[in-house]
């Protein structure tokens, strides 16, 4: 059984999963572009404000979905035993890193992040689920450099094995921890890609905790 019909729905399912910080001065952080109809949908349930952390997965050559690192302001991931895998050299990273610079400052830009903000607050980063976790951890260490209170890291489902790094977060909200795990979209019935007017909208609209978590 699929447990998600799309990715509202799963943001419903996470935010019972949060409800202690329903009503508080937490703030919702989705990562663009799929991340950010779950947070919608979190930030709606639980009357939050919503905004975007912006990263960018470094792919891997020929396999682009498949994460050999990550980036987000300040903040550069890169793993190693991926890289062996993927058999890309250092060059190989340079010329992707290069490119997806200049998409994550594209998207920085177009989706109006207010940045900023967070002294002393939770921050809930919120993903569409996790795979090998390096887009999350980049988020969430570009977070931590905000100087929050607390950092969550919250998903709807991630391999059953996998945990972030202590240092990037203080928490971990993971509803669905699946043994048997290749890939996100497996995990849902709808994961069509969201646009990035979507995603402009939802932020708009969740910017005092009004998001309506609806990406059709």
């Amino acid at each position: 059984m699929i447990p998600f019909a799309d990715r509202s729905s799963a943001g419903r399912e996470l935010a019972a999963e949060l409800e202690r910080w329903r009503g508080t001065d937490a703030l919702v952080l989705g990562i663009p572009r799929g991340g950010v109809v779950v947070a919608a949908a979190v930030a709606d349930a639980l009357g939050l404000d919503l905004d975007a952390i912006v990263v960018r997965k470094l792919g891997a050559s020929g396999h682009e979905e498949y994460a050999v690192g990550a980036i987000a302001d300040g903040v550069r991931i890169v793993t190693p035993d991926a890289m062996r895998w993927a058999g890309m050299t250092p060059r190989d990273l340079d010329r992707v890193e290069a490119a997806e610079r200049d998409e994550l400052a594209r998207r920085t830009d177009a989706y109006g992040s207010r940045g900023g903000g967070l002294s002393g607050r939770t921050a809930i980063v919120v993903d569409d689920g996790v795979a090998t976790g390096a887009t999350a951890v980049a988020a969430c260490r570009a977070v931590r450099a905000r100087d929050p209170g607390h950092v969550v890291l919250a998903v709807p489902v991630a391999p059953r094995k996998w945990e972030p790094p202590a240092d990037a977060v203080d928490e971990f909200v993971c509803p669905h921890r699946e043994a048997d795990f290749w890939a996100v979209g497996q995990y849902y019935d709808d994961f069509r890609q969201t646009t990035d007017a979507e995603v402009v909208t939802l932020l708009r609209a969740g910017s005092a905790g009004s998001a309506t978590g609806d990406d059709r």
